[in-house]
């Protein structure tokens, strides 16, 4: 009921926002900066602020089924932790993997909270009255399919493989479901409209070599410290790590500090780092995460960050949670 409610908003949306633009705009999470991230809802308002893509991070449930969420835990973002108190493991955390669909369905989805409770985001959606729910990867295809063929447009998916090793050791091989669920809606071929991105070095090889995946993926770059995988980052931003990227991905995506010499930046000098020449050079599609309206850099104004990617740094577009700022800057500067 919500699609067709909002069906207006994105009609005038898109009319007023449509551009083409060689920046890549993609939606993270959906609009997350507005409602909770990767619902339904936020899919479809993302769908209305017209980027060239949405994001779906992609976890598995206990009977098999894919839904979309950020994290392999639910506690942070939903009300686990009062509707199934026993079901939590002995790290205090909450996963989706121990939970069905038809369980995870009863769940509220809410904005996201820190581990003591607080909202992230302060100013972000308040509300507790509406019900956000839990959605699976082919519902969110579905939705962003047929929003596609009623308007004319061509936004494409941008979706993630979480924790793969994580899943594999719970004998879930998360990938292998992706790309069947992929091949169902002809999303697994090299022209078709969708980016696969993953944190695991080891396991877009495995994508790309054993499980022949003909589409584009992209390798997201963290920060060694954050644990999210295996792979060693710092060896990755450089010169041969490049090379290496590009044997196997079509593109990275980058943490934004990671762009920049972050002690020339303090001493008011933009330096981009060495390896972005040579990621450049390789043909690889840079996507940066993630600009945030609400959460900018001390100092620096939305418009100065976005000046340096699609200036000095000259990337091919960026994760944001708020869509609207980002057009409204390649509008206003004329990029």
């Amino acid at each position: 009921m919500f699609t067709s409610k909002l069906k207006a908003i994105a009609l005038s949306t898109a009319l007023i926002t449509s551009q083409a633009s060689a920046f890549d705009i993609i939606a993270h999470r959906g609009a997350s900066g507005y409602l909770p991230e990767h619902t339904l809802e936020a899919a479809t308002l993302a769908f209305a602020q017209q980027p060239d893509f949405i994001e779906q991070d992609v976890v598995a449930t206990k009977d098999g089924e894919l839904v979309v969420l950020h994290d392999i835990h639910l506690d942070t973002v939903t009300d686990v932790a009062a509707k199934f108190p026993d079901r939590v493991r002995d790290d205090g955390r909450w996963y989706a993997l121990d939970f069905t669909l038809a369980e995870l369905r009863t769940l509220q989805v809410k904005e996201r909270s820190d581990t003591d409770g607080k909202q992230v985001f302060a100013n972000r959606y308040h509300g507790s009255k509406a019900l956000f729910t839990v959605a699976t990867l082919d519902e969110h295809i579905e939705l962003i399919s047929e929003l596609n063929r009623e308007f004319n447009s061509n936004i494409g998916f941008y979706t993630e493989i979480k924790s793969p090793a994580w899943h594999k050791k719970e004998g879930v091989d998360i990938s292998q479901r992706l790309l069947d669920t992929l091949a169902r809606y002809n999303l697994n071929g090299e022209n078709a409209n969708i980016y696969v991105q993953c944190f695991d070095f080891a396991e877009v090889k495995r994508l790309r070599n054993e499980l022949g995946f003909k589409g584009k993926i992209v390798l997201l770059l963290a920060d060694n410290s954050w644990g999210e995988s295996a792979t060693d980052y710092q060896t990755l931003l450089t010169e041969q790590g490049m090379q290496d990227i590009a044997k196997y991905a079509d593109g990275i995506g980058p943490w934004l500090p990671q762009l920049l010499d972050m002690k020339a930046l303090q001493q008011g000098k933009i330096v981009p780092s060495p390896w972005l020449a040579t990621a450049k050079k390789e043909g690889l599609v840079i996507h940066p995460y993630t600009f945030r309206i609400d959460a900018l850099p001390t100092g620096m104004t939305a418009e100065q960050i976005l000046g340096l990617l699609t200036e000095p740094l000259a990337v091919d577009g960026v994760f944001t949670d708020q869509i609207p700022p980002v057009k409204n800057f390649l509008l206003q500067s004329g990029k």
